[in-house]
């Protein structure tokens, strides 16, 4: 480690290998490699901030020794970690109990209030104790069930000739799940442990497929109110699937969103939430809500106007060049749903949304208080009166009464925003896609927004993710999201991780996981300090898996994985173990232990999403013609002349559309832009990735990013529609009748799908 600076408590030189002792006990890095070949140390400040974090003090070399004195013995104490992982299927997986004292008795009871119980070690084959795949059950004659081979599932065997009970021999094979676990030593020691029992590895797509890759909010349609809408997503799906055969549509985060303050605008990143766990009301199409029918009187002349002034929103965009204004669009929303509320729903629809109520239980509740609270007291939970910044204070519960109809509401809201979800998804299943809808998971949710609030004590507090310095950014990141605690998850079986995977599931056929290297480790930059300032702290990655593979594997769901940028180590391997696919851009596919040059389709990795670009990558258009570089230029973002970055950019573009052209996919030689595009796409399905993702704008050949990082008033960052060529907006109706889009499709409408499923394949 590095010396800290001269702000900020240090421990000095007294102990410096205590503090590495410490510090390690607790995942917390002491140092990063940008590079391979490089090593740079954490600062002293950096480590003892993350571990006040996590509630262990270091701040002097005697505070160092106590908690390192007490963190030793409490492990050495310790039978179980708070969270255990059972792999099912997986012959190589350890197991969780061997490191359990010889004759401890174990009782499990399962999330669906089965009891199985078992003792170690196991006699003669220790192979035995290994956790089987769940296997068909038979009935005994008293009314027990038993496994195939007469094993009674509570652990203990019954005899074959006397049927009586004899010690248990065996640990039970344990169904998926999450379980409840208690272990007592012949000592009398006890523990108790969350079990975490995932497939060994989520199956590939059925057969390579093709998807669109689009920011929601970018694809207006001629019944929009001013961004695009679940309305939209819907055609767009049924659209895709029916007429270019595509297999999904993979969507930006549509997660609940921070309101607008008073002094200002909201945050339009999708990636800086308010909530993960739910979606954002924003996102409805206010006609298709069943209610709106039956608006009557006066109340259907105010929709009537709302209907107006949103159709002169969605013009100033489309016609006036304004960009997406999520603010404008949410006042004359949410108007409209406070109409549509005060329509009664009819007995059907009643019973459903209190089954919604009830399946969302306390969740759905703390996230409606807070918006409720929001309204009243500003979008920032910090700015609110002192008691009401935990959730579970009195005055928390008191205010909840109160607001008890604005509860309501927005519990609605998020109702009505589901039913939307899943019927985009019924949308996307039956024109015939595999997977339909991939939603987006963002790495973290801002500081001041609902989860925070609600599930403040498994936050870091003082701690913000970001990125440290590497080769693309000297000066690391700052992201603004607060970290989840690795212990107080732990500590509750993975609970909310759990909960906004089963919520972003429910209507999705698969999920990408934003920045997965986040499922081993983040680093934490301590709240008021550089990003270059802070330090990495690991998660528990076979848990984090795990916990994703369930809930995954529950919903008949694919994981993508975002692994771009530095990747640790053996990362990859982990999540290819575990059926999680990578995500692959051309651009930055090269032969980099070799030659550099671009790597050929055949050398391309199977288990991938294969793209020409991203959300946060220049479009196509823009990289072959160079306008990438020409805006960064304009921005002054450059960090060196614009003629040696355009040159770098020209001759990198110049070298892939050789290789093209090499291996034929680029009649002509090139020259032409579209058709360049079109090559490029050919190399994407010429490769083994089992998913190609199509970015929408591409099609039409937009030039612009959606989002420019590094950049906040310089650059529309999340407010731009859907444009072509020459940057005039283009419409969903217009891109479904735009030649130049069918033209583009014909790469993949020509292309002869497998008429095998692979090995392995997820049935459908």
């Amino acid at each position: 480690m590095a010396p800290s600076g001269a702000t900020g408590p240090t421990t000095g030189p007294a102990d410096p290998a205590g503090l590495s002792r410490l510090v390690a006990l607790y995942g917390v890095a002491t140092s990063y490699s940008p590079s391979p070949d490089r090593t740079v140390p954490a600062t002293d400040a950096a480590v003892i901030a993350a571990l006040a974090a996590l509630d262990v003090d270091a701040s002097t070399p005697e505070a160092v020794r106590r908690a390192l004195t007490a963190r030793e013995a409490e492990l050495s104490a310790r039978l179980l970690p708070p969270t255990v992982v059972v792999w099912q299927g997986d012959p190589e997986a350890p197991s969780p109990w061997a490191g359990l004292p010889p004759g401890t008795r174990v009782r499990v009871r399962t999330e669906r209030g089965e009891r199985l119980e078992w003792e170690t070690p196991l006699p003669e084959s220790d192979e035995g104790s290994r956790d089987l795949p769940d296997a068909p059950r038979g009935e005994r004659t008293d009314g027990r069930e038993t496994s195939p081979r007469g094993e009674r599932t509570d652990g203990r065997e019954t005899s074959p000739r006397s049927g009586e009970k004899t010690e248990p021999r065996v640990a039970p094979a344990l169904p998926l799940g999450v379980h409840r676990l208690r272990a007592e030593t012949p000592d009398n020691r006890t523990a108790t442990a969350h079990v975490v029992v995932a497939p060994h590895r989520l199956p590939p797509p059925r057969e390579k497929t093709y998807g669109i890759l689009v920011q929601l909010y970018s694809l207006l349609s001629r019944r929009s109110w001013g961004m695009g809408d679940l309305g939209d997503l819907a055609e767009l799906a049924a659209w895709s699937g029916r007429t270019l055969g595509a297999g999904f549509v993979q969507v930006n985060p549509l997660h609940a969103a921070v309101p607008k303050p008073s002094d200002g605008p909201s945050d339009p990143s999708p990636y800086r939430p308010s909530s993960r766990r739910f979606p954002d009301p924003v996102h409805l199409r206010v006609e298709d809500i069943p209610e709106y029918a039956h608006l009557d009187g006066e109340a259907r002349d105010l929709a009537a106007d709302l209907t107006r002034r949103a159709a002169a929103l969605r013009e100033s965009v489309l016609q006036q060049g304004q960009l997406i204004d999520r603010d404008a669009v949410w006042e004359l929303k949410a108007q409209a749903l406070e109409l549509i509320r005060e329509v009664p729903l009819g007995p059907g629809r009643r019973a459903a949304y209190n089954d919604f109520l009830a399946e969302h239980g306390d969740d759905l509740e703390d996230h409606a208080t807070w918006c409720a609270l929001a309204e009243r007291y500003g979008p920032d939970w910090h700015a609110w009166p002192a008691p009401l910044r935990d959730p579970a204070s009195p005055e928390a519960a008191r205010a909840r009464r109160e607001l008890m109809d604005r509860v309501d509401f927005h519990c609605r809201l998020v109702w009505l925003t589901d039913a939307q979800l899943a019927a985009a998804q019924r949308s996307a299943r039956d024109a015939g896609m595999d997977i339909g809808l991939v939603h987006d998971l963002a790495v973290g949710v801002h500081p001041a927004g609902a989860d925070a609030w609600a599930r403040r004590r498994h936050f870091a507090a003082g701690m913000s993710t970001g990125a440290p310095p590497d080769a693309f950014n000297a000066r690391g990141q700052d992201w603004g999201l607060p970290p989840w605690r690795p212990d107080r998850l732990a500590e509750s079986g993975y609970a909310p991780y759990r909960a906004l995977l089963r919520g972003l599931l429910r209507h999705a056929g698969a999920v990408r996981i934003d920045h997965v290297m986040g499922l081993f480790r983040l680093w934490w930059v301590p709240e008021g300090r550089a990003p270059t300032e802070g330090t990495y702290v690991q998660y528990d990655a076979d848990a984090m898996l795990a916990v994703l593979a369930l809930e995954a594997h529950r919903a008949g769901a694919l994981v993508i994985g975002e692994d771009l940028g530095t990747v640790e180590a053996g990362v990859r391997e982990t999540l290819q173990r575990r059926g999680v696919l990578g995500t692959s851009v051309l651009w930055f596919e090269r032969d980099w232990a070799g030659t550099g040059r671009p790597l050929p389709p055949e050398r391309w990795r199977a288990d991938c999403l294969a793209t020409a670009t991203t959300h946060d990558l220049p479009s196509t258009a823009a990289r072959i013609t160079g306008e990438h570089v020409q805006l960064r230029d304009r921005l002054g973002l450059l960090t060196r002349p614009a003629v040696i970055e355009q040159a770098e950019a020209t001759a990198d573009v110049s070298e892939w559309l050789a290789l093209l052209s090499c291996l034929g996919m680029l009649p002509g030689g090139g020259g032409h832009e579209q058709e360049e595009i079109r090559a490029v796409h050919r190399f994407l399905l010429a490769t083994p990735a089992r998913m190609v993702g199509v970015w929408l704008p591409d099609a039409v050949g937009d030039r612009r990013p959606q989002n420019l990082p590094g950049t906040w008033d310089q650059y529309p960052n999340w407010r731009l529609p859907i444009a072509d060529a020459e940057g005039r907006p283009v419409t969903l109706e217009e891109l479904a009748a735009s030649p130049r889009v069918h033209a583009f499709m014909d790469v993949f409408r020509t292309r002869e799908r497998p008429r095998t499923a692979p090995p392995g394949a997820r049935p459908v």
